[in-house]
């Protein structure tokens, strides 16, 4: 099954909590995943940001949202159990615990009043509850990038042939191949070779060379490129490519990628501008925030 959203994740967990006993949230979050019956593919599946598990991140916040509808309390670090408040509604036998259920405890309402204004709150489709915070944001922050890809794409089709050849310059060096800015400017361009528009350097000291085609395309590439560069490639005995378009490959392009034995790889428009992203190529930062959680080790007296 799909890992459920952090609400439906609540009335499970506070039946877990409900023999009264102290748990952790490591142990809460192990039994609950059995219980959801996830995979250990599901249970790895990681936040856009890769620094946490998914399931995790929703257990943790079923958890503060109840914890601030006062349902259950904090007990010692990474440690919490039900309250008479939770016993109580359990007794009650609800069939689900949501927003909508704890918006009944004057608690939790402030709380949600304190993190959105009003009218922020009704402007929000009530689908927004369904991911976490963290997940709300590299959501937005997703879709940013998506934008972002779409402008840098159009703005290389709008450069000549000539920048486009700088700019994978520029990307590669900075990826850490190449050497130095010169080396890799003088490598570019002068293969000449059918097929191979440069050779660059794997590393700094040159043990291996890589060798690159790049298309600034509207079309999608498809397999007869791919196996005329690989062609190219077999006549200099290299093992190494790089395939950079601003468009897409076929899915027979992929397919035939994977059964060659030289090593391609194929960087589509998608991935050129996520890789522009990362190394700061042709980008600048507008503005940063930072994602903090509070720090238990600071807070404990013991």
């Amino acid at each position: 099954m799909a890992i459920p959203d952090y609400q439906s994740i609540m009335l499970p967990l506070l039946k877990h909590l409900g023999d009264g006993n102290e748990h952790t949230l490591r142990e809460t979050i192990d039994t609950l995943a059995n219980q959801f019956a996830l995979t250990d593919e599901e249970r790895r599946e990681l936040l856009p940001s890769g620094q946490q598990a998914a399931f995790d991140n929703r257990v943790g916040w079923a958890r503060t949202y109840m914890k601030k509808a006062c349902l259950l309390v904090t007990t010692r670090r990474a440690c919490f159990k039900i309250t008479d408040r939770g016993l109580a509604v359990l007794k009650r036998r609800p069939k689900e615990i949501n927003i909508a259920f704890l918006s009944q405890f004057p608690e939790f309402v402030e709380f949600r009043q304190r993190r959105e204004r009003p009218e922020q709150a009704e402007e929000q489709p009530a689908a927004a509850d369904v991911q976490t915070p963290e997940e709300a944001m590299e959501s937005a922050f997703q879709r940013l990038r998506q934008e972002l890809t779409a402008e840098i794409l159009q703005a290389i089709r709008n450069c000549s042939p000539a920048f486009f050849e700088r700019l994978v310059i520029d990307l590669l060096v900075k990826m850490g191949y190449g050497g130095t800015r010169v080396d890799a400017g003088q490598a570019i361009g002068r293969s000449g070779d059918d097929g191979i528009d440069g050779i660059i350097k794997e590393d700094r000291l040159g043990l291996d060379a890589v060798y690159i085609q790049a298309k600034r395309w509207e079309s999608s590439v498809g397999r007869p490129e791919i196996q005329k560069f690989a062609g190219a490639l077999e006549g200099q005995r290299a093992r190494k490519g790089i395939f950079i378009t601003t468009s897409s490959f076929s899915q027979e392009a992929r397919d035939y990628v994977s059964r060659i034995s030289s090593r391609i790889v194929l960087i589509d428009g998608d991935w050129l501008g996520q890789l522009m992203m990362d190394y700061d190529i042709g980008v600048t930062t507008t503005a940063s925030y930072a994602l903090k959680r509070v720090d238990s080790d600071y807070f404990s007296e013991e």
